[in-house]
């Protein structure tokens, strides 16, 4: 069976559309400054295996996800940017909580992080194109039972 990323960045990506808290959601990294407003890229970081969840037959995976939530760090008011971040941030957190299979593209969402970093959120800041941004880094751990096949 195929990973079939481009469905899960969309999955993960739509959720993040239906909080309707995002100006813009991009299923990459931008290579540009996004903008202003917040906004979401989501990427792939890791694919793991999963020993303790794979079998003599198959290979059951972990599929991490990078969701980036950013807004520019010059916006006003200043003491604003925090929680317009962090509380779209919360509401796409609670999305991936609620529907914890991606509607049936995964086994699991790995909230609690039985394989790995579970569902995080860290708060930074980067640089692009010389605009300074706020950003709330949301790791996205998903499970796929069974992935690829094994062989002698």
């Amino acid at each position: 069976m195929p990973l079939g990323l481009g469905d899960l960045i969309d999955a993960a990506a739509s959720h993040a559309l239906v909080t309707g808290a995002f100006d813009t959601v991009n299923g990459f990294e931008p290579k540009r400054a996004p903008g202003n407003g917040v906004s979401a890229a989501i990427w792939v970081e890791e694919v793991t295996p999963i020993p303790g969840r794979s079998g003599l037959a198959s290979t059951s995976v972990r599929v991490e996800l990078t969701v980036r939530c950013m807004t520019p760090m010059l916006a006003d008011p200043a003491d604003g940017i925090d929680p317009a971040l962090v509380d779209a941030a919360d509401e796409l957190m609670a999305a991936y909580s609620g529907d914890f299979t991606l509607g049936g593209l995964v086994a699991e969402i790995d909230l609690l992080g039985a394989y790995g970093v579970g569902l995080r959120g860290r708060a930074g800041h980067f640089t692009q194109d010389g605009v300074p941004y706020r950003a709330f880094v949301i790791t996205l751990p998903l499970v796929i039972n069974d992935l690829w096949s094994q062989a002698a």
